[in-house]
């Protein structure tokens, strides 16, 4: 079989420290199986014995960067399995890693695959840096409350707005904290100071990259979104067109409701959750600080007044798709022309006559 002249068909199971590839035919002939320590000197070795332009098949599991470069470096022809769509080989009497490929080569070659869409080199660099600011600002936030709990612990009483302010920072400076709590204190405020350094940076950092990004400077114009924000989504759903529409790109960030059907039986559930977590993390930290008498809080306020307070969760989820609605038709389009404002002059002013 080694002789074969056609395209060849490569499914790829990547595992942090070894991998197996299974090549086949078109139609399902097995050509080989390998297994291979990663490395790309290794997949480029494994990968010349696939013929020109094979098209292989990978998992978007941990570390897959490397392997798709790698191959697509090759001349391969790249595909990447969504981890969701492939958890059927987890129902397989007998699971091991050459079945693992050889589904997923056998999934490629039938057209039935359920693909993740592979981001260019750009798009993962931005989501490098919004992702790890996220992680920054979380474990700054966890140092802050710590210091929150020495100072309950003590049963110290807060007396300002903000402790880690100028006003905060002069007050705790003023504590006679016995060991080994003020030690523990300036330790934590020396490691949040610190990490707000590196956040700064990292802010300047993403907005030089997104200066020349009109789709970032429009949907800054909506309510709740601001630059920290406008980067993540930016940074989260990546090239904008392709979506087809405005729904679709719901769906893919998990905020579209559940459908299971079957014969006359059809039942919708809660959001699905099937997406990016940081983008709907974004919109709903937006909803949260839009004023109510914009369109979007309205959309809220509406399904509060109607389905009562237990509905507030809901609520925000309806609103954040309407927002993210709008946040398509403003990367895609360089515009919200729902906010535009109307042209002044006479014809603005002039009553709108009956059809």
């Amino acid at each position: 079989m080694e002789d074969y002249d056609g395209r060849q068909v490569v499914g790829m199971d990547l595992h942090r420290r070894r991998s197996v590839l299974v090549r086949m035919t078109e139609d399902g002939r097995r050509l080989g199986t390998a297994r291979i320590t990663n490395s790309p000197q290794e997949l480029l070795r494994e990968i010349a014995r696939a013929g020109k332009s094979p098209k292989v098949v990978l998992e978007a599991t941990y570390g897959w960067y490397w392997a798709a470069d790698t191959l697509a470096a090759a001349g391969a022809e790249v595909h990447l399995a969504h981890p969701l769509g492939v958890k059927a080989f987890t129902y397989r009497r007998v699971k091991n890693d050459e079945r693992d490929s050889a589904d997923l080569a056998d999934l490629l070659r039938m057209g039935r695959l359920p693909e993740a869409w592979i981001a260019p080199h750009e798009v993962r660099e931005l989501r490098e840096l919004t992702r790890y600011r996220i992680k920054l600002v979380r474990l700054r936030t966890s140092c802050k409350d710590q210091v929150h709990g020495v100072l309950a612990k003590l049963g110290i009483t807060v007396t300002c707005t903000d402790i880690f302010g100028t006003a905060g920072s002069a007050w705790l400076d003023a504590l006679r904290l016995p060991q080994p709590y003020a030690g523990k204190v300036t330790s934590l405020r020396h490691l949040a100071g610190e990490l707000t350094t590196e956040i700064t940076m990292l802010s300047e950092v993403i907005a030089s990259l997104l200066a020349g990004d009109r789709g970032y400077q429009v949907i800054q114009q909506l309510p709740g979104i601001g630059p920290v924000l406008a980067a993540v989504i930016t940074a989260e759903i990546g090239e904008v067109t392709r979506f087809k529409n405005a729904g679709q790109l719901c769906s893919w960030a998990g905020l579209t409701p559940r459908h299971r059907e079957s014969d006359t039986k059809v039942a919708r559930g809660h959001v699905t959750k099937q997406g990016s977590r940081l983008l709907r993390w974004a919109l709903i930290e937006a909803i949260q600080r839009i004023p109510k008498d914009c369109v979007i809080g309205g959309v809220k306020d509406a399904i509060i007044a109607r389905r009562g307070k237990e509905a507030k969760n809901i609520a925000k989820v309806a609103a954040a798709r309407r927002l993210l609605t709008l946040v398509f038709y403003g990367m895609r389009d360089g515009q919200i022309r729902c906010l535009a404002k109307p042209p002044a002059g006479p014809a603005a002013t002039q009553p709108a006559r009956a059809a």
